[in-house]
């Protein structure tokens, strides 16, 4: 089951958004976006000139290849524009159970509704069609903003993971973690995703 996920053409959409495998075909899309260290303050990396744009990509790629992650590049379906991208990862089949983040869009598509949109088909597919138990998210400790949008999709905070990444200046951060069950999807989703059922 494991190969056959990682090879798969998963593409997810609704009338916001459409998700599809991220490949090296979105570079010049990416380009468009990418640049901009505000997009990287609490992510672990930044990307400021194609060189560590390339590396991004190769890595990203890299992840799907050996079974790590599932990258999505993320498409504004009014516009038809690349506006960022996530990914499904530490994924355990056995103990069904997987983590969504990894998280960025272009400053101009923050805070629009398109991360919603993404996250609904995203939990959505995690739980209906993979049939796993548990998504978690994290945010770094300081980044109020992801932590309330995290919130805002109805997932419950459980703690703060300490020293838990090293960030594009070697320190060490602290996350928060959150997470949605099996048992609370259909509640969640119809709470906090009405517009989209």
């Amino acid at each position: 089951m494991m190969n056959d996920f990682f090879q798969s053409d998963i593409t997810l959409e609704n009338e916001r958004v459409l998700l599809v495998p991220f490949s090296l075909k979105y570079k010049e899309s990416l380009k468009k976006i990418v640049f901009d260290e505000r997009i990287w303050r609490y992510m672990g990396l930044s990307i400021r000139d194609e060189h560590e744009l390339d590396k991004y990509i190769d890595s990203t790629i890299l992840e799907k290849l050996e079974g790590k992650a599932y990258p999505f590049i993320v498409i504004d379906k009014e516009s038809e524009s690349v506006i960022g991208s996530t990914r499904l990862g530490n994924i355990n089949f056995h103990n069904k159970r997987l983590e969504i983040g990894w998280t960025w869009y272009g400053t101009k598509f923050q805070g629009t509704g398109h991360n919603k949109a993404c996250k609904y088909e995203l939990l959505r597919y995690v739980f209906e069609q993979m049939k796993f138990n548990r998504v978690q998210f994290s945010a770094d400790i300081d980044n109020k903003k992801s932590q309330n949008a995290i919130i805002k999709l109805g997932a419950k905070q459980e703690g703060i993971f300490r020293s838990n990444y090293i960030d594009q200046f070697g320190k060490q951060r602290d996350d928060v973690y959150f997470s949605i069950i099996t048992d609370e999807w259909f509640d969640v989703k119809k709470k906090f995703f009405s517009e989209y059922d």
